[in-house]
C-alpha cells in the first residue's frame, strides 16, 4: 500500500495519546471518531474496550476511504472495580463518587487499541491491562483535585500522569497504558502491520 505523510491517522481527541505517539516519534495526523461510548449487556471490560477502538478506527477508516489508503488507530480505556466499569464523569458530583470508589483500593485499568487500513477495513486489535493501586483519601482531598478540572474528561476521573498520580501507590504493568496507550505493544502493533 502506498504511504501517505504523515501515514497514520489517530482515531482520538486525546491529548494524553498524542502526547505518548509524539515522544515515540510517531507521524500522525488527529482525527477523532466521536462515537456513543455505552456497554452492552453481558461486555467484560476487555471486549467492551476492543469493541470501541474497532468501532474508533473502522469510523474514521470509513470517512477516509479507501483512496489514498491510511491507517487508522483507534482505543479506549476503561477502569473496572468490582467488575463494574468506569468511564468518564459526567460531571464533578460524578468524579468525586468514582474517585470514592477507587481510593484505599486496587482496580484494573484496560486499553484496548485497534489499527485498521482505510481500503481493507480489516480491523487489528488487542486489550491489554495494568493493576492500579491507589492509597486512601479524605473526600475533601476528592473534591479540591476535581475542582482542578483534570479529572473530568478522564476514565476513572484521575489521570495517572498528571496531579491524580498523588493518589496512586503502584502501578503493576504498563504506565502507558493507565495513561492511555500501551506504548510497547501499540509500536510492535504498528510494525507488525508495516505501519511505521
Amino acid at each position: 500500500m502506498p504511504v501517505p505523510d504523515p501515514p497514520l491517522v489517530l482515531a482520538s481527541g486525546s491529548p494524553r495519546r498524542r502526547d505518548l505517539l509524539t515522544r515515540a516519534g510517531v507521524a500522525f495526523e488527529v482525527q477523532p471518531a466521536d462515537i456513543p461510548e455505552e456497554a452492552q449487556p453481558g461486555e467484560s471490560a476487555a471486549e467492551h474496550a476492543e469493541r470501541l477502538a474497532r468501532e474508533k478506527a473502522l469510523t474514521v477508516a470509513r470517512r477516509l476511504g479507501p483512496e489514498p489508503a491510511r491507517w487508522v488507530l483507534g482505543a479506549d480505556t476503561v477502569v473496572v472495580v468490582d467488575d463494574r466499569l468506569l468511564g468518564k464523569p459526567r460531571d464533578p458530583e460524578h468524579a468525586v463518587e468514582l474517585l470514592g470508589l477507587l481510593v484505599g483500593r486496587r482496580h484494573t485499568v484496560v486499553t484496548a487499541v485497534a489499527l485498521v487500513a482505510s481500503d481493507s477495513l480489516a480491523p487489528r486489535s488487542f486489550a491489554a491491562a495494568s493493576q492500579v493501586l491507589m492509597r486512601p483519601a479524605p473526600e475533601a482531598e476528592l473534591r479540591a483535585y476535581v475542582a482542578s478540572g483534570e479529572p473530568l474528561d478522564k476514565a476513572g476521573a484521575y489521570a495517572a500522569q498528571g496531579e491524580g498520580r498523588r493518589f496512586i501507590e503502584r502501578i503493576e504493568g504498563s504506565e502507558t497504558n493507565v495513561i492511555g496507550l500501551p506504548l510497547e505493544e501499540t509500536l510492535a502493533l504498528l510494525a507488525e502491520a508495516g505501519a511505521r
